[in-house]
Order: structure tokens, then sequence, then C-alpha cells
């Protein structure tokens, strides 16, 4: 049997990196974006350029692929629904759902005994006030927002913006005595069938991803936890393909699922050099149905997030044999824009 042809629907930097990955495999790639000049557009076989919510693109990008994965979650779920009626969409659609709502999010991970901070649902100002038990906490928009996107520290009642929508849903959760941030990747190509990638440790700079390195420095204890919580996450989920789930750790060493990302992830960009294969080819076998190759570390990394205008002093730099440099080659230098990421490993 030929392998498929994957549509992908977005086109930065994470769809850039999957259809370098199918590529590898002899996959093509058909993406769609509604970005003309996105960075993907260089690295698929074929581009479509259009609204999500287009009926006549949709319907062209479906024709041209026998089934669909993505690079972000914040697509419709009517639209992921209606294109998964005619051809497969991985993961799922209802997993988008899920985890597009702050509040449904942590409510399935509570509901399945997996700890996250303490949280509510908030639709107006006077919540807020009734909640002050959750003060000093972090207001977040229940659905869309991204690196720190919607998102307001409340100190006290004080600290409540008069520009806040309260139009929009908002979750309230408190805020903890962060000692550090974890991730996890994990692929699932089946039943307790997955790669897990062992924890990541993540910094953070204006709530945007800076440095992420492998192996994280936490207890045996701790791995072992955030590993068996993402096995459950994926299996609760019956999820095919990459995921990611972030994790905070408190002074007292106590872990918190922060958030799920139901897709590749940034936190995992090391992989392509720390690993035989990488989070990206791992989730392009999972959903197009391919053999799981054994998984290893072959060295210990570390990555940097170029941001905005730190691109211009990489490009055109010479680099070590160590170091691997990956350009976007994204057209326009916005401030915490993600502009390309360097990977250095140990030899």
């Amino acid at each position: 049997m030929s392998n498929p042809t994957l549509g992908i629907i977005g086109g930065g930097q994470l769809g850039s990196l999957l259809a370098e990955a199918a590529k590898k495999l002899n996959i093509e790639t058909v993406i769609l974006c509604d970005d003309i000049n996105a960075p993907a557009k260089n690295f698929t076989t074929n581009f479509i350029c259009g609204s999500y919510e287009d009926e006549k693109i949709i319907n062209e990008f479906i024709s041209r692929v026998d089934l669909i994965t993505f690079e972000f979650e914040n697509i419709p779920y009517k639209v992921l629904k209606n294109i998964n009626e005619h051809k497969t969409v991985l993961p799922k659609p209802e997993i988008n759902k899920l985890v597009q709502n702050r509040y449904t999010e942590k409510d399935f991970l509570n509901k399945n005994d997996i700890r996250t901070t303490r949280y509510t649902l908030i639709k107006d100002e006077d919540e807020i006030k009734i909640n002050q038990n959750l003060i000093p906490g972090i207001l977040k928009t229940c659905t869309l927002g991204y690196d720190g996107k919607g998102q307001y520290k409340i100190n006290s009642i004080k600290d409540i913006d008069k520009n806040i929508d309260f139009n929009n849903e908002y979750i309230l959760e408190k805020i903890i005595n962060l000692k550090q941030e974890i991730s996890i990747i994990i692929t699932r190509f089946g039943h307790q069938k997955y790669v897990v990638y062992e924890p990541i440790e993540n910094v953070h700079e204006d709530q945007i991803l800076k440095h992420s390195k492998i192996p994280a420095d936490i207890s045996d204890s701790l791995k072992e936890k955030s590993t068996d919580w993402a096995k459950k996450i994926v299996e609760d989920l019956d999820y095919i393909g990459t995921l990611c789930v972030e994790y905070f750790i408190d002074k007292n060493n106590n872990l918190y699922v922060n958030e799920i990302a139901p897709r590749v992830h940034n936190s995992g960009h090391l992989t392509i050099n720390t690993h035989n294969i990488s989070q990206f080819e791992n989730h392009i076998r999972a959903v197009c149905g391919l053999e799981k190759i054994e998984t290893k570390k072959i060295h210990n990394g570390k990555m940097i997030n170029l941001i905005g205008s730190d691109i211009s002093n990489y490009r055109g730099k010479t680099f070590a044999d160590n170091e691997f440099f990956y350009d976007y080659l994204k057209t326009e230098i916005r401030d915490n824009r993600k502009m390309g990421h360097l990977t250095i490993i140990e030899k």
C-alpha cells in the first residue's frame, strides 16, 4: 500500500517541521493556512491558502488528502467535525473541543485524579471577589490565548483590570509557589502503545518559552509520576499522535498539570537532535498508521527559542558541529514572535 497524502491545518513552524518529518518518510503533505506568507509553504509538497471556514477551500483541501492532522488547537470544533465526516482527523476533533476550554480541560484532569492548581469559573467581576481564596491568582480566558495572551495576574481585588472584557468566560487559577516547569512529550500509536520522551525542563520569559533542556533536573519519583500521568491522559482520551503535557512543580516538589497541548510542542523541538526519532516523525508515524520504531535518546541537549529580533544575530552565523540552527523563514520579524531555535547537543 502506498503512503497516504497527509493534510496539515496550520502553516507555522510546527507545520513546517511536521512537513519536513513527513518528507523524510516519503509522505506528501498539503498544508491549509489562512496566511499567504505562512513559513510552512517553504517545506510542504502543496500549499492551500484560505479561510478555515470557507467551504470551497475546505472541500478542495479534503479532496487532495487521505487524512488530516493539525499544528495548533484553536481551530473551531465545527470545522474539524465537518472535515472528519469526510476524511479522518487525528487527533480526534472531540479532544480539541475538550482542551480548547481551560475549564473543561481542568475538570477532565481532576475527574481522572490528576492534580491541577485550584481554579474556578469566572463570569464577572463579582465572582472574583467571591473567590478571594484563589488570590493571588491568574485570570485566563477559557478559550484562545497562548504565550501569555488573555491573561491577567490578580494579586488583590485592586488589580482587576477595567479592560477585562467579561463578555468572555475566564478561569481563575491559584498561583503556586513555583520551583520548576517541565513537560512530557508522548506519542500514542494505539491502546497502551506509545513512545514517551523523558521529562524536559523549561524556562519561560514574559510567558513565552525561552529555554528547554533534556534531561530535566528532577527526582526519579517526579519523573515517574509525570510519565504515568501523561500515559493516563492519552489513554483516557484515546489519543492518536503526539501530545504534550505541561507541568508545574512547587517548592514542596508537588506536581501539577498546567495544560495539555494536543499536538507537537515547542518544548519538544530538541528531540530532532537528541533522539533517533523526533516528536514530529513519531506524530507522522502514528497518525498515518506507520510502524512504531523504538525511540532512543542519543544525546542530552538544550534548546534556545529565538524570539523577535534575536533571529538577526543567528542568520549567517557559523555554528559548531554540536549546534543546530533552525530558521522558520518567517517574512516579518515581530516582538514576541518565535522566529527560529538553536539546539545544542552534548557529545
